[in-house]
Formats: C-alpha cells, structure tokens, sequence
C-alpha cells in the first residue's frame, strides 16, 4: 500500500446512522436515550458509593459487584457522546482513529462483564458448596489476581483484529449501522481481505464469552445439586435466594448479545431499524438494569440504601 493510500485510509470519516428515516422525530428520541444514559451513570455510582462507605460490603462478592459496576459505567462513558451527538445533532461523524478506539472500548468492556460474571459465579459456588473454607479459598490476594487478570484477557485478546482495522481499505460507502462503532461493522464496510478478523472473532467468542457462560451453567449445575442435598427447604431457599441477582444479571448480558449477533448473521432482510435497536440494547440494557437488580435484589445494599435515603430525608 502506498503513502498516499496510507494517508487516505487514515484520515478516514464515518458517518453514524443512528435510527434511519426517524430524523425528525431525534429530539423527542433523545429524551428517553438521554435519561437512560444518566439513570446508568447514577445507577452504577451510587453501588460503587455504597460498597465503599459500607464496611461491611467489604468481601469478595461486593469487590466484583462494584467491579461489575465499574465496567457498566465505562461503557455508558465510551459511547454517550456519540449516542447523544447523534441524537441532538451535534455530529453524525467519527473518524476512523476514534471509531476503532470506541469498537476497543465497546467489545473489550463486553469481554470484562463477562468475566466479571463468570467470577462472581465462582463466588457463589464457593459460598454455597464449600463453605467452610471460601475464606480461605476467595482471598483478597485472590480477588485482585482474578480481577487482573480478566483485565488482561479483556485488553489483549481483541487488540490483533482491531489493530488490523487501522490498515483496511474502507472503499465502500462510509456508512456505519449504529450510532457508535463495532468490530463487525466495520468489517462490513472494509474492501481488504477480512479473512484473519472474521476468524479470529469467532475464536474468541467461542472461546471468551461461549466458554465463560458454559462455566457459569456448569457452576450452578454444582449449585443446584449441592441445594437439593440440604434437608431443610427453608435453608434451599436461602441459599438460591444468593444466586438469584447473579443470574438476572447473566441472563440481561448474554440474551441481548445473542439477539445482536443472531441479527447481524442472519437479520440482513431486516429493517435496519431492527439492528439499531438491538444495538442499543447490547449496550445499555445491561448497564441500566445490573444496579437495578442489585438494588432490588441484595439484602445488604437495599439496607443500606434505605437506611441512606431515610437520613437523607
């Protein structure tokens, strides 16, 4: 490739579809995107607060809660601005450098929450069927070698197609599907051979988020039958009542990504609206709906909520 082809490669621009053929109807659709947007920003701050002004959330469960929180709000921060300028009109366009930065951000995040997940699975397992010695097993050193390390994996697994994505000839029309940036998006817009992204993406969702959600099936399976050995049916449902917010959280995180790569495969005859709001949903419901289950679901923190919100008033 020459300079000049180089030169023009990167200095690129997209433009942002946002929600085709509803244009004039944008400032009324920025209300609800735009409340979304601040409910996951206070949402997730308000459980990372509480975690850390409760001393007695100080445990392993909570520090991958409030890591989990961590990561919604991230991906709230990596795509509000184009969301939002979209919608109120302040840029419909990205340039390459800052689209691939944003598809990082976006299935990175999607890699952590996932892993995140997945820990907060093992906690569970180790609570309910060892738990003489989950003190000793779920260390703080442990939790933070655990929490490094899906950092690590999140960072550098995705890193080979996204680099790629820099060098790619983009010579159809420079139209993205969404209001902000993904991997396969842009794909479908490259004219170089794709081969090695298109591969190495399937790889690594079988082998992140398809083995990831195979481990936390196979690590309630240990649960279910460790529940069903305890006599007492009283002490069953206490100890499922435990998994209950984890597994809300499992189900709104995988279900809306397998929406979302069942459109982007098979949806092609679909309104384009369609893929929009499957987008939307990958990258908010999750975000939104995680400090709403926890809030509602976990003893400790809806305690000290309330008992927050009474001194407030």
């Amino acid at each position: 490739m020459s300079d000049s082809s180089v030169s023009l490669v990167n200095s690129s621009i997209f433009t942002l579809k946002g929600f085709p053929g509803l244009e004039q109807y944008y400032p009324w659709i920025s209300l609800p995107f735009s409340s979304i947007y601040a409910m996951v920003f206070l949402g997730n701050c308000m459980v990372l607060h509480v975690i850390r002004t409760e001393p007695s959330l100080h445990q392993p469960m909570f520090y991958f809660l409030a890591f989990l929180a961590l990561t919604d709000l991230s991906m709230g921060l990596s795509t509000v601005h184009t969301v939002l300028g979209t919608l109120w009109g302040i840029s419909q366009e990205i340039s390459l450098d800052g689209c691939i930065a944003q598809a990082y951000f976006v299935h990175g995040l999607s890699c952590t929450e996932s892993g995140v997940l997945l820990t907060m699975a093992y906690d569970r397992f180790t609570a309910i069927c060892n738990p003489l010695r989950y003190t000793s097993i779920l260390t703080n050193h442990r939790v933070i070698g655990l929490l490094v390390g899906i950092l690590m994996r999140s960072a550098f697994s995705i890193l080979p197609v996204i680099i790629r994505l820099k060098w790619f000839q983009y010579c159809c029309p420079h139209m993205l599907s969404h209001s902000f940036c993904l991997h396969q998006d842009l794909l479908r817009l490259a004219c170089s051979d794709i081969r090695f992204n298109s591969f190495y993406a399937l790889a690594l969702v079988i082998f992140t988020l398809l083995l990831d959600s195979l481990l936390i099936l196979v690590s309630y399976v240990f649960i279910l039958c460790t529940v069903l050995a305890v006599a007492s049916q009283e002490e069953r449902l206490k100890s499922l009542q435990t998994c209950v917010s984890h597994i809300c959280a499992v189900l709104v995180f995988y279900i809306p990504i397998i929406g979302l790569t069942m459109v982007h495969r098979f949806g092609k005859h679909l309104s384009p609206l369609v893929h929009v709001l499957m987008g939307n949903i990958y990258i908010l419901f999750p975000p939104l709906m995680n400090p709403i289950i926890y809030s509602v679901k976990t003893q400790q923190i809806r305690s000290r909520l309330k008992k927050w919100f009474s001194l407030k008033v």
